[in-house]
């Protein structure tokens, strides 16, 4: 019996047919496929297995810098192209409803393969039997606004007509994938202009395209599988990049409370005009009984001090506290259970929901924050409220990923939030707000130069947009 029932075996053989039987890509096609191993490429990172559902004749998967590359097809055909392109991969004659393989992948890729499934919640579910906790769907639809120019591009004869297309729209594969356990990280629309012409395509699709992504042809979604909270209790270091806060440092060991199956405080002494440095060593030695590691930063900014703080620590959840406490150490176990759960695997603190003690944040500053935070939720495709927020966590094999491909950005951001959030979109994370109560300071005076700063920041925003947007 077949498990998908008599109409959708007809349907697999009617795709698989059309397929069989299909003329080589037109030059069209080829450029359009370009464009999309463009677009993948910055997705996936060149470690990766990568396995493609509906690979056709391996066009696409021998664009993409990978591992390990695996395709399935229906298309016998097809398969025997792909196999001439790309002989150091494999291939497998299946269809995604019916996926039987033995290996777990990194990276899966349906590529307008849900516009031909013969089931697409079946395809889905299918798929979490080659996934792991880490495995990022990668998939990419047409947009319904182009529905009539493919009609009349087939009427006019410049494109092959396709048998049986699914016209999904982004809720119905939003609700497709909750339907099949995974869980949307974000999307992003891409390709205005899909055919190869010069000057004219570059520019649309590059610089015009993120303005107009209502628009645009290809609609991409990256998503994770559900996930499932962690069977043991994880190990925490806190980071505590501290500068001329003295008055703050027995505080933090006082408040920071014990979580997971232990939590270590990593203060980072960065070149202080009082006696902080004298306060943190009095402090550790007061208190045998917390886990508590200090450092003197040998480079400068609070970047550089997380970064080294994050090179010794030895937890499973890499924190960051900043040693104003302006957010409460208290709160710090919303964010351990954020990461411990599987709701988030970057977890970033948000001073904006709750209201703030009156000079916690200055009015200018306020807007800032809020500028930034909508700026970086149209970067990043996901909703990130305040990107400026000094406590930010992640798990540490997360923060090594990030770190191994900083070069992408480049080493220009003195305070770190940037950086890791940046990162974190690289490597396609569940990024989470985690809203806290902003406080005053009790001691000492901000170390942010507010205009000279957020010029820099400007900056900074400039060289992401390049990076993740404007590609």
């Amino acid at each position: 019996m077949n498990p998908l029932g008599h109409l959708s075996a007809e349907h697999i053989a009617h795709v698989r047919g059309h397929y069989d039987s299909a003329p080589a890509l037109t030059r069209a096609s080829l450029s359009y496929r370009r464009l999309l191993a463009g677009y993948y490429n910055r997705l996936i990172p060149p470690s990766a297995s990568v396995l493609e559902i509906g690979c056709g004749d391996g066009e696409l998967l021998s664009q993409l810098r990978a591992r390990r590359k695996t395709g399935v097809d229906v298309s016998a055909a097809q398969l025997a192209r792909a196999r001439a392109r790309l002989p150091e991969a494999a291939f497998f004659a299946q269809a995604g409803e019916l996926l039987d393989l033995p290996e777990t992948f990194d990276v899966i890729i349906l590529s307008e393969t849900l516009d031909l499934s013969a089931d697409v919640q079946r395809l889905l579910d299918r798929l979490t039997n080659v996934s792991t906790p880490s495995t990022r769907l990668l998939v990419n639809f047409h947009n319904n606004l182009w529905r009539p120019v493919f009609a009349a591009g087939e009427w006019l004869g410049l494109r092959a007509p396709v048998p049986s297309a699914n016209w999904l729209s982004s809720h119905d594969v939003e609700n497709f994938l909750e339907l099949s356990d995974w869980e949307s990280v974000k999307r992003q629309p891409r390709i205005l202009w899909p055919l190869a012409t010069p000057i004219l395509a570059p520019f649309l699709n590059r610089w015009i395209a993120p303005f107009l992504p209502f628009a645009c042809l290809a609609i991409f979604t990256v998503a994770r599988p559900r996930p499932a909270r962690t069977s043991r209790p994880l190990s925490v270091s806190v980071v505590i990049p501290a500068r001329n806060e003295a008055g703050n440092i027995e505080a933090a060991v006082l408040r920071t409370p014990d979580m997971g199956a232990w939590t270590e405080l990593i203060f980072v002494e960065g070149h202080s005009k009082d006696n902080t440095w004298e306060e943190i060593e009095r402090v550790r030695a007061a208190h045998p009984d917390r886990r508590i590691t200090s450092l003197r930063q040998t480079g400068k900014g609070k970047g550089n001090a997380v970064r080294e703080g994050f090179a010794v620590a030895t937890g499973e959840v890499l924190m960051i506290l900043d040693a104003d406490l302006t957010m409460p150490p208290e709160e710090l176990p919303k964010f351990h259970e954020a990461i411990a759960s599987g709701k988030a695997e970057f977890a970033n603190g948000s001073r904006m929901v709750y209201p703030m003690e009156k000079k916690a944040m200055q009015f200018l500053n306020m807007v800032a924050n809020k500028f930034f935070g909508l700026a970086f939720s149209w970067l990043l495709g996901q909703r990130v409220k305040d990107t400026l927020c000094g406590t930010k966590v992640l798990r540490r094999e997360h923060y090594l990923k990030i770190a191994d491909n900083r070069a992408y950005f480049g080493d220009f951001d003195p305070f770190g939030d940037f950086d890791l959030l940046f990162g974190a979109d690289k490597q396609n994370l569940k990024i989470r707000d985690i809203p806290i109560r902003y406080r005053e300071r009790t001691y000492g005076t901000t170390n942010i130069q507010r205009w000279r700063h957020g010029l820099l920041l400007f900056r900074m925003l400039g060289v992401a947009a390049r990076k993740l947007k404007f590609v």
